[in-house]
């Protein structure tokens, strides 16, 4: 449903985004997430031809953005961090004009303010004007006007931003249950947000792509060897001893904690493998009663770092060869 390839976007000698290719399939959430300033905006602008790239094509629904402009607008319903909304105007008759913008009339008009209303929670408020509408009412009255003309695919830049807990909480709702039928791509720089609504998160910054896949899929890439949690009931003294043994054969690093009646152990290794098992048997042989073993995994909040970190890096010395 949407296709992007090698975008760039310059304003005189400040690059904004620099070869940017990803995709989103039909039915997906693909969450852009990156630190402000990192090019997200920028993307979202070229995918609903409000700007046209330096260098780079994409398409949307089958059309691409530089041939067929109209119709990709047609096939794009579009949330900008501020909403286009008209203060003056009651909720209804600003649904209905951008209805009638988008073409409608009639009864197909009347249906598709009734959908969005019911969608977007905006029943409540359908005769109240624009201006005087909270936060999180004026951000689902400007989701419903993304949604009035039934688009195919879904651009929303940051549509939390500024919302209360609840109100982020029914924003997510609402556009995990759009997802069933529709693309939909979306911008924070919250990585709770990606986490809570994404399929796949494509990690942005500095106008550079510097990952995409999904959070156990960018959790895993930057897992190095495995982690593991063991609280068992004995001293400290006894649990470094038995660690400090199977170091000798094992290449492990550990930290050993004293609970008091138990004992807490942090272990690492590179490589990891066959740790699980010699750990069990470790346990087994000194016979210890176990309250808590687990494996650990890296967190999104380490991959983001990691990502982002890695990619600044690389910019600088492409910067620098140039």
């Amino acid at each position: 449903m949407v296709e992007a390839d090698g975008l760039c976007m310059s304003y005189g000698s400040v690059v904004a985004l620099a070869d940017a290719s990803f995709k989103a399939k039909k039915g997906e959430v693909l969450g852009m997430l990156g630190p402000n300033g990192a090019g997200k905006t920028t993307t979202m602008k070229i995918l609903t031809t409000q700007i046209v790239p330096t260098a780079g094509q994409a398409r949307v629904a089958g059309y691409d953005i530089l041939k067929q402009p109209i119709e990709v607008r047609r096939r794009v319903g579009y949330l900008p961090e501020t909403p286009p909304l008209y203060p003056e105007m009651e909720v209804a008759e600003y649904l209905e004009f951008v209805g009638r913008a988008r073409g409608l009339d009639g009864a197909a008009l009347k249906d598709r303010i009734d959908y969005v209303v019911h969608a977007c929670g905006l029943k409540g408020e359908f005769r109240t004007p624009v201006g005087t509408l909270s936060r999180g009412y004026g951000q689902r009255t400007g989701l419903a006007q993304a949604l009035i003309h039934d688009p195919e695919v879904l651009i929303l830049d940051e549509p939390t931003s500024g919302l209360d807990p609840i109100q982020i909480m029914g924003i997510r709702e609402l556009i995990r249950s759009l997802a069933k039928d529709k693309t939909i791509i979306f911008s924070t720089h919250i990585l709770q947000e990606a986490q809570a609504i994404s399929d796949r998160i494509v990690i942005i910054t500095e106008g550079h792509i510097v990952a995409d896949g999904t959070v156990e899929e960018l959790e895993a890439r930057v897992s190095k060897g495995q982690r593991f949690t063991l609280i068992v009931k004995t001293a400290s003294s006894d649990l470094k001893r038995a660690l400090s043994e199977l170091k000798s054969s094992t290449n492990i690093d550990y930290n050993v904690t004293d609970l008091g009646e138990y004992s807490k152990a942090m272990i690492e290794s590179q490589s990891g493998n066959g740790l699980w098992e010699q750990l069990t048997e470790m346990v087994h042989c000194n016979e210890w009663p176990v309250k808590e073993f687990t494996r650990e995994k890296a967190s999104l909040e380490e991959a983001f770092r990691y990502f982002v970190k890695s990619g600044a890096s690389k910019t600088r010395l492409s910067e620098k060869a140039a």
